[in-house]
């Protein structure tokens, strides 16, 4: 199967979590999907691996201990998540936040009594009502130079018993209503996936995505110069066999298909 991705060595491998490794299921911590851990297993033992995702619901560390508790064996060091990304970020520019958040990573974000300069929203949940999101737009516009930071830029993922709406629908509600500038710190951006390669040590010549968001997953990849694998798991859509955008270098069933076809064929070159 991998003689159907562009020819080159594969030398590292980025996983998107949710969708990838398990489904989210509100209330719980998920499903794991079948297979999932035994591949990420062969990749600590074959390869190289890192975990690329926009989770922004829970710190790292709450991750990684979900992802234990669901049979996965892996280091926190090795799982990049976009809230602490954000924090650096925003130190390093010296912004002071106006935040549409999720409880669970607001450790990341101390409260500030400076006047706000950007807008940092992320999948904030049952905290994206009327007034938040309203309280939001409205710190934009007090704003010289609105800018607005979001947490990935997602149309929906995956839930047990639905889709359900992410971020990116509310960044363009704001970005809409407000004309501000809005800048993704997550995938797709070229920056998050550059800050990934790093972090795992290889080119993007070298790396292969595998995900479950055609756009954010894959076709940000592919604008990268990664190869990039769809699996038919979390957010897959059927009318995606033939998406009119992203053409995926390869689609698969699930993890499990994709990362031993790739290094069973690997161990007989």
């Amino acid at each position: 199967m991998n003689r159907f991705l562009r020819p080159g060595p594969i030398r590292g491998f980025l996983l998107d979590i949710t969708g990838v490794l398990y489904n989210s299921a509100e209330g719980s911590d998920g499903i794991t999907i079948s297979g999932s851990v035994d591949a990420v297993n062969r990749l600590y033992k074959e390869s190289r691996v890192r975990f690329l995702s926009n989770e922004s619901t829970h710190t790292t560390e709450k991750v990684v201990a979900k992802l234990t508790r669901l049979g996965f064996t892996l280091q926190q060091s090795d799982v990049i998540t976009p809230a602490p990304v954000a924090a650096d970020y925003l130190k390093e520019r010296d912004l002071h936040p106006h935040l549409l958040l999720h409880p669970g990573v607001s450790s990341y974000f101390p409260t500030s009594s400076r006047e706000a300069n950007c807008v940092l929203l992320g999948d904030a949940e049952h905290e994206f009502s009327f007034h938040n999101v309203n309280m939001a737009f409205r710190a934009l516009m007090k704003m010289k130079r609105p800018l607005l930071l979001s947490l990935g830029q997602g149309r929906f993922y995956q839930q047990t018993d639905g889709p359900t709406i992410d971020i990116g629908a509310y960044a363009e509600a704001l970005k809409y209503a407000s004309g501000c500038e809005h800048v993704v710190i997550g995938k797709p951006s070229p920056e998050y996936f550059q800050y990934a390669l790093d972090q795992l040590g290889c080119s993007s010549e070298e790396t292969v995505m595998i995900g479950d968001d055609i756009i954010s997953d894959v076709g940000g990849a592919q604008k990268f110069g990664m190869r990039a694998i769809q699996v038919r798991t979390g957010k897959w859509r059927n009318e995606w066999e033939k998406h009119p955008i992203v053409s995926p270098d390869l689609i698969v069933d699930c993890l499990a298909v994709a990362v031993n076809s790739i290094l069973d064929a690997q161990q007989k070159q």
